[in-house]
């Protein structure tokens, strides 16, 4: 049987907070989207949030009340790619920056680099920071520039969750209390606004929707201002019945994630002693991304080579592989220009392997296989 790259982890808990909705015919903005802030903010501790239908719309509203028409938006070339569609709305030009080969996302260093290059008349307005496939960039360092910050943390939520310690006869914490010792409840998280994503490939889904959220009150005014939005721009119910569950889950996922991820990295052991292939690092470390400091997003490879041998040497195996940065901007094709020939290179040479809480042992072990013998 195919074993495919992504599967939503939707378990009887969610189709039942759906399915009351549905009955209660509770399915427009309402009372289940104020109960999803109230439970994410049990977590994440932000002061104040919006739940949007959309990453696309939170983006908008945020750089809405941080920019003017005209201004340069900082942003990887690794971003989604809908960032682009953006900040053509808003009329402001993106100024991109690159990464590195062992982590996937902007440096301080990097937006430096881009300030340092662009037009003199050009003013910045903001900084956009992509957690891109789960890695959290140093943005406390970024924040030290000056720059408004907005992080986007879709594909790295619950990065703040410690993994789960126990000895084999007691036992499991109850990894849905947010006083349990594997959650600490003070994220790292130092942009002026964040975003949740809530759409089906992000860390939590609601099949569509975000939180936009800031940490503090003196952030928090400018988001407050959006409080009488229209319901057209709110996240119905129906969905945010399911982000509920998926946020008290969290806990649980991410430590499922953690367990196939071992699994993955040592069949890497044996791969990397006779290929060129190799890992992104953790965070400001030179070593594989220790898979117990990581969400584990996704498990991706940086290959010798291109893509296309290991993608159809994968397909041979019923197991299927893809590009990680195919939905990025580079990746979809849009001109970057010159200044980011490491996101290039990437893009060409990285795929993700299938990595989500539902994957059955046997077909983690069937991947980790798979890994062992990449051409």
């Amino acid at each position: 049987m195919k074993i495919e790259i992504y599967s939503p982890t939707i378990r009887r808990k969610e189709m039942d907070a759906v399915l009351t909705a549905m009955v209660e015919e509770k399915i427009g903005p309402g009372d289940r989207g104020r109960l999803l802030i109230q439970t994410a903010k049990e977590q994440v501790a932000f002061d104040y949030a919006l739940a949007l239908r959309s990453p696309a719309v939170a983006l908008f509203l945020a750089l809405k009340a941080l920019t003017k028409p005209g201004q340069a938006v900082l942003l990887s070339a690794l971003s989604p790619r809908y960032y682009l569609q953006v900040l053509r709305d808003l009329q402001l030009t993106p100024l991109y920056c690159d990464v590195s080969y062992d982590l996937p996302v902007m440096s301080r260093e990097s937006i430096e680099n881009a300030v340092s290059k662009k037009p003199g008349d050009l003013e910045t307005g903001a900084v956009i920071i992509h957690h891109t496939l789960g890695f959290t960039p140093d943005t406390a360092a970024i924040t030290e520039l000056g720059i408004p910050v907005i992080e986007d943390i879709s594909q790295s939520c619950g990065f703040w969750i410690k993994p789960v310690e126990k000895n084999d006869d007691e036992p499991a914490p109850d990894k849905t209390n947010k006083n349990s010792p594997n959650i600490n409840s003070q994220p790292s998280i130092h942009g002026v606004f964040g975003i949740i994503g809530l759409e089906e490939r992000d860390m939590l889904t609601s099949g569509g929707g975000a939180l936009l959220f800031a940490m503090n009150k003196k952030d928090s005014s400018s988001l407050r201002g959006y409080a009488g939005i229209a319901n057209e721009y709110c996240l119905p119910d129906i969905n945010a019945a399911l982000a509920v569950v998926q946020f008290k889950e969290i806990a649980r996922n991410i430590e499922r994630r953690r367990v196939i991820a071992r699994i993955f990295q040592k069949a890497c052991l044996s791969l990397f002693a006779r290929t060129k292939h190799k890992r992104f690092t953790a965070r400001a470390r030179q070593e594989p991304a220790d898979d117990n400091e990581y969400c584990n997003f996704a498990f991706s490879l940086i290959l010798e080579a291109g893509l296309k041998d290991v993608i159809a040497y994968a397909k041979k195996k019923e197991i299927e592989v893809e590009n990680a940065f195919e939905n990025t901007i580079a990746g979809a094709g849009f001109d970057t220009g010159s200044a980011c020939p490491v996101s290039n290179s990437l893009i060409l040479r990285t795929v993700n392997f299938p990595l989500y809480p539902r994957l059955r042992s046997g077909d983690a072990e069937r991947i980790a296989r798979l890994i062992m013998t990449l051409p």
